[in-house]
């Protein structure tokens, strides 16, 4: 009996390519680069399970190119690429790659974003290599401190929660949250307090994004928003560009309505809005929350046993749509 195909959209980390080598024909994208749409149709066509990245647009065309495709399994948190909806519609399973290393390496990546912003060291570096500093001075590039301070999560899932974890426990800040549910278990351990939104805005320090792209957190923060926040404050976004309007933040940022950003998201991305990279105070990186040796081998490896596990004839552990299985 023949094995089944794979088809991997671009090289991941070798630990889920091997997995998958020895149950499986596996045929990988052989340029570092997006797949073009021309080239993803063709070999949808002929595989039994697509791997793909949050690069690849897997839209109606893409799922009606084989149908009898048996798995959609995503390299990534997010979804927001994939039609999930009619990939429902047409009973095919998708996954995506959530383990334990990846929240990790985006609690921490967010750390790093807020010390990075908050301590002026992105501007502290090319002030330094450009010869500008010639000796300790007063007040010299003065930053602020996060002990203390206020923290506040927009959207209490595990990454937003890993770092409140390191806000409270690590820094001594204090933790306010919005989140569609309240976690009472949670606000007891971190001595967190549940506000809505408007008043989370209004109070804390550092404001730090943690939700899925989705209609209703399409723009959450808007003009309104940011106006709400102190001019003290400082945005930061690991989750998904979108959630921010980046024009109105540029506008924000250019007059100093905050007092500065930490971005590795972007709403257009790879494109940035106009007038953002030009920003001193803001920090930008390539989306790269999740860019740990541990966190992408881990992903590799939960998207090989997704497919895997639906091969076999089970249900796959980081599932999206579960009425596929409901349906059967």
């Amino acid at each position: 009996m023949p094995k089944p195909k794979v088809f991997v959209t671009r090289t991941i980390p070798e630990s889920g390519l091997r997995l998958l080598q020895q149950h499986c024909q596996v045929k990988i994208y052989p340029r570092d680069q997006v797949i073009p749409k021309k080239e993803l149709l063709k070999e949808v066509k002929s595989c039994d399970a697509l791997l793909c990245l949050l690069t690849d647009n897997i839209n109606r065309e893409v799922i009606d190119a084989n149908p009898k495709l048996k798995i959609i399994s995503n390299y990534a948190i997010g979804f927001n690429n994939i039609d999930v909806k009619y990939a429902t519609k047409k009973n095919i399973p998708v996954t995506n790659t959530p383990g334990r290393a990846i929240v990790d390496a985006v609690a921490e990546h967010t750390f790093a974003l807020i010390l990075a912003v908050c301590r002026r060291i992105a501007e502290a570096d090319r002030f330094t290599r450009v010869g500008k500093y010639h000796g300790w001075e007063p007040q010299l590039l003065m930053g602020m401190e996060l002990v203390g301070k206020t923290i506040g999560i927009v959207g209490l899932g595990r990454i937003g929660s890993g770092v409140a974890r390191r806000a409270g426990k690590g820094l001594g800040m204090k933790v306010v949250y919005y989140d569609a549910k309240r976690n009472k278990e949670f606000e007891t351990e971190f001595t967190a307090e549940y506000v809505p939104l408007p008043q989370l805005l209004k109070t804390a320090d550092v404001v730090s994004l943690h939700l899925p792209l989705l209609p209703t957190t399409h723009h959450l923060i808007g003009k309104k928003e940011l106006s709400l926040m102190k001019k003290t404050a400082y945005l930061i976004n690991t989750s998904r560009g979108a959630v921010v309007d980046e024009k109105v933040l540029v506008q924000a940022l250019t007059k100093k309505q905050i007092a500065g950003a930490g971005l590795d998201v972007y709403e257009f991305e790879p494109k940035l809005t106009t007038g953002l990279q030009k920003l001193g105070n803001v920090v930008l990186t390539p989306h790269i929350a999740s860019a740990t040796i541990e966190a992408r081998s881990e992903m590799s490896r939960d998207a090989a046993e997704n497919i895997l596990a639906v091969l076999r004839g089970k249900k796959p552990p980081f599932l999206l749509n579960p009425e596929v299985y409901d349906k059967r």
